[in-house]
């Protein structure tokens, strides 16, 4: 299964062509409302709903900070404002729409997604339900999505629940990727090896100092997957250090009492992805057509004749072949939290099975090494 590769061509993965999008520097409060609505807030960014005062439409102020202890971070945005741009006619990312500049910030005017966070479908004990069936939809529409990113030789690298917003809850709508501030160039002439990213969603190559590749987005869409199916996350451990061990080791629970209410094609879907090599995980084509996506009908989930993913990974497939009984549905749960991305309100409801930690930037974890 062939790979492709950070290209050393632009600085460390970046895209370095100039963005088209005009950067406006008038007041951005000349032409929007802020309301009172966070959506989102990390170290250097914060994320606002705001309302146009020409047409009264509702968007999504990111506030990024130009500088970022100490350096100067503005090629950074314009990366982020390029993928945008490279991505525009993909229904499964969000949408720019404008772009101001501050003295201090760089304000992305995007657009707003109602539903909020797929990982708001992840937490237990909620009173909506959501079916397996919905889940298959959104796992198709979020390999759609990596699939436009790929095939443009854009890796996301920060995949996860949180980076996911819906276009609505209820009904559920689509999905819309989010959070390009990790995501890289990819080629053919020279390999990048860094360390970035949320730890329980951190792929084991990226652990290891490895290559970095499209297969590394392809082991998030496996957290995604078992997340949405599972209401836990696979590798989270008590700490940091427990959870990197429970990544290296490919520590996932796949017991029969835990799986009792989902598809044996769902089952084999996870652990297809869920695989140590990154050459031995399927693409996001390749995933598009595992038998768990391809059903269209819910009975048939559960009475199976074949589970397959791909030649790269039969092994997964002969080691759970004797589970394919399971007869009950699998319900999920969606909330109505309001933010975008980042933590809940209240941390003390969510299970100690999910964590909130900060993406990896420390500056000696973001240091590139470029081998051509």
């Amino acid at each position: 299964m062939s790979r492709r590769r950070f290209d050393c061509r632009s600085l460390s993965g970046m895209l370095s062509t100039s963005i088209q999008t005009p950067i406006k520097t008038e007041n951005f409060n000349n032409f929007y409302m802020l309301t009172s609505k966070e959506l989102g807030r990390g170290k250097f960014a914060v994320v606002r709903q705001c309302i146009s005062k020409s047409t009264d439409q509702e968007y999504a102020a990111k506030f990024l900070k130009k500088r970022r202890r100490g350096q100067d971070c503005r090629s950074e945005i314009l990366h982020e404002i390029a993928v945008l741009e490279l991505t525009a006619s993909s229904s499964r990312v969000i949408n720019l729409h404008e772009v101001y500049e501050t003295s201090n910030e760089i304000i992305l005017v995007l657009e707003y997604a109602a539903g909020g966070e797929i990982f708001n479908l992840c937490l237990p004990d909620l009173v909506e339900m959501v079916s397996e069936n919905d889940i298959i939809r959104l796992i198709r529409q979020i390999l759609e999505g990596i699939s436009y990113l790929h095939q443009n030789n854009i890796v996301h690298l920060d995949l996860k629940p949180q980076n996911i917003l819906l276009s609505s809850i209820s009904p559920l709508g689509d999905i819309k990727i989010v959070d390009f501030g990790m995501s890289r160039k990819i080629g053919n002439a020279c390999e990048l090896r860094e360390i970035m990213g949320t730890p329980e969603y951190l792929a084991p190559e990226v652990l290891n100092y490895d290559p970095i590749t499209t297969a590394t987005d392809m082991w998030n869409v496996g957290i995604i997957a078992y997340m949405l199916l599972m209401h836990t996350s696979p590798f989270v451990g008590e700490d940091n250090q427990e959870t990197y061990l429970n990544i290296s080791q490919v520590n996932v629970d796949y017991s029969e009492e835990l799986f009792s209410s989902v598809s044996q094609l769902a089952k084999d879907f996870i652990q297809c992805l869920l695989v140590k090599n990154p050459e031995d995980r399927p693409t996001a084509e390749d995933c598009l057509s595992h038998p768990w996506l391809q059903q269209r009908d819910f009975v048939n989930l559960f009475h199976p004749e074949e589970t397959s993913c791909s030649s790269q990974t039969q092994e997964h497939t002969v080691r759970n072949s004797e589970d394919k009984t399971t007869k009950s549905t699998c319900n999920g749960t969606c909330g109505d939290r309001e933010d975008k991305e980042n933590i809940p309100e209240d941390i003390s409801t969510v299970s100690k099975r999910f964590r909130f930690d900060d993406s990896l930037h420390n500056p000696q974890e973001l240091v590139p090494d470029l081998l051509c």
